[in-house]
């Protein structure tokens, strides 16, 4: 019997590379409005976003992620991305937004110089919703994947995929930067 370690081996590696864009490639500043069951608002950054846990009653208020308000580069991690993106060989180069819209990270990104990446706006702020997305390109035969992501929560829920596809070459990190 042949074991799966061993087929997956021996087939050609099918890299996939992920970046989280918010508080991971890029510091904006987009706020989250949350509203409380008893009318009381407040703003979150993507930063205080990442960590927030939705009380009963919340209503959550994502319009500032319709645009970039004030973007800036963070140059620690696309040096990364820009590592992968000139790299050669055959890899898929993604960023993978909770955000609802692609166009305005395109256009940043083209701004700075990548031009041709992938951009998945899942429009939700759910850490499965990240994780379905990559176990689904697992599916299609993705062997080799990275994963960055400054939110606590989406890097647990894809390690929860690493879990499960232990056969898999996997690097999760959660982004920092100063």
């Amino acid at each position: 019997m042949i074991k799966l370690k061993t087929i997956i081996s021996e087939q050609e590696s099918r890299k996939l590379r992920i970046f989280d864009f918010d508080d991971t490639l890029v510091k904006s500043n987009s706020r989250v409005k949350v509203t409380n069951k008893k009318g009381e608002s407040r703003w979150l950054t993507a930063g205080e976003y990442a960590v927030y846990t939705k009380k009963p009653g919340d209503v959550l208020d994502y319009s500032e992620f319709q645009k970039l308000v004030d973007p800036k580069e963070i140059k620690a991690v696309t040096k990364i991305l820009r590592n992968f993106y000139n790299a050669l060989g055959g890899r898929t180069l993604t960023v993978l937004t909770a955000r609802g819209v692609s166009k305005p990270l395109q256009d940043f990104l083209s701004s700075i110089g990548i031009k041709r990446i992938e951009i998945v706006a899942v429009d939700s702020s759910d850490p499965q919703k990240k994780a379905d997305w990559i176990e689904g390109k697992i599916k299609m035969g993705y062997n080799d994947i990275f994963f960055m992501d400054d939110s606590p929560k989406n890097v647990e829920a894809v390690k929860q995929l690493q879990k499960k596809y232990p056969h898999l070459k996997w690097q999760v990190r959660l982004a920092r930067y100063s």
